[in-house]
């Protein structure tokens, strides 16, 4: 693998150099108040990423799956009802760990491809009278499928019910990069991660809380002493943490924050819209379908593109990297080996995206697949230089 080479993962993402500046810092004491010139402009910052004015926002030394288990165990007791729906590896993945909690989890199997199904829930938390279901758990966008889904929606069901379930949101591949309102959609636990949207280095789960969240947090019960948001918001009322905090990384957020902002959010989403687009464009060149089922449920942040049947697509990653020193995401889960992943989202631009679709070409080509060399880069192309940036120069 080269580190002259952009990555096409869906995470961890690229780190503008400005980002990787501001993580390389002297060792400063974390217990005085010059932590706190960190901490809490880097938490108003991500405040202001989630379109939020009234968020608790925590940030702890960790990952995604870390911000999962500080949702679970400060808002719900052992035995507690959750709702979810399993169309992909991480929605899976965050109900093995509600089990493991023991929870009990009524599960809505979902096609891998497909979007939460909010008629679904609806259907169920209305038949649910006695309100015996505490959460509802919904990922923003399945990262190994490609498929975003409509928390609006799923917001709109919890109320068509008039159901009091609590909602919690898996933004890790989202936020940052798509269109996000955790005030609009009445959330009540967002996570997210450092290594995706805010183009750090993973080692921070980013959690938002709501009123509401934050009450169900009095009477909570499974246990909790890394994770416990009172503990930390002790700590930061002391612009401190409970325990050593990862200083550097606090510091990238804060600077990631002001670069997002500064480019302004809709600008982000958008330049995340166009990239996916182009990418979208030279699939279909390609004469390949996406994993995700329709347009509407297409991600702007990855796409698994499924190959042909009878063909490894795990063959075109490990290609990709041993010959042309690039990284494409692997299939995972039930399309493991099925698809092969681009992830276009944090530092991108419309040339390095040229460079990984021209690398994915010449890969699926040196592997015998049946694709013109250059027709997927020259869709792309032709969608860029028609749909150019509007404001480039600002481009992270």
């Amino acid at each position: 693998m080269s580190f002259q080479n952009p990555v096409f993962i869906p995470g961890p993402t690229n780190i503008p150099e400005a980002l990787r500046k501001a993580c390389d810092m002297p060792t400063i004491d974390h217990r005085s108040p010059l932590f706190g010139q960190i901490l809490h402009p880097a938490r108003r910052g991500v405040r202001q990423v989630l379109k939020s004015d009234t968020a608790k926002v925590f940030i702890f030394p960790s990952t995604g799956t870390g911000g999962w288990e500080t949702a679970l165990t400060n808002c719900l007791s052992a035995g507690d009802k959750v709702l979810a729906a399993r169309n992909g590896m991480f929605s899976h993945r965050w109900i093995d760990m509600c089990q493991r909690h023991g929870l009990d989890v009524q599960i809505v199997e979902t096609p891998w491809g497909d979007g939460l199904p909010a008629d679904r829930y609806e259907e169920i938390l209305t038949a649910d009278t006695s309100h015996q279901i505490k959460v509802v758990l919904a990922t923003h966008n399945e990262t190994a499928t490609g498929v975003k889904s409509d928390i609006a929606a799923v917001r709109k069901a919890l109320d068509a019910a008039g159901h009091p379930a609590l909602l919690f949101v898996d933004g890790v591949s989202s936020i940052g990069s798509m269109d996000f309102r955790f005030d609009d959609w009445s959330v009540d636990v967002a996570v997210a991660g450092s290594q995706k949207g805010f183009m750090l280095p993973a080692g921070l789960a980013i959690v938002g809380f709501s009123a509401k969240a934050m009450e169900a947090t009095k009477t909570a019960a499974l246990p909790r002493t890394f994770f416990d948001v009172h503990d930390m918001a002790k700590g930061y009322d002391n612009n401190a943490y409970p325990y050593t905090p990862a200083v550097g990384l606090l510091n990238g957020l804060n600077e990631a924050c002001t670069m997002l902002l500064a480019e302004g959010l809709e600008n982000v989403f958008a330049r995340h819209t166009r990239i996916a687009t182009g990418v979208r464009a030279a699939v279909d060149a390609w004469g390949l379908n996406l994993c995700a089922a329709s347009p509407d449920v297409y991600s702007d942040t990855v796409s698994a593109i499924c190959t042909p049947d009878g063909f490894n697509a795990t063959d075109i990653v490990t290609h990709a990297a041993e010959t042309y020193g690039v990284a494409f995401g692997v299939g995972l889960g039930e399309v493991a080996g099925k698809v092969f992943r681009i992830g276009h989202l944090g530092s991108l631009t419309d040339v390095m995206t040229l460079s990984g679709i021209a690398t994915a070409e010449m890969c699926m080509v040196d592997l015998g697949l049946d694709i013109k060399l250059g027709s997927g880069v020259a869709a792309a192309q032709e969608f860029y230089r028609l749909n150019p940036a509007a404001r480039l120069q600002n481009a992270a």
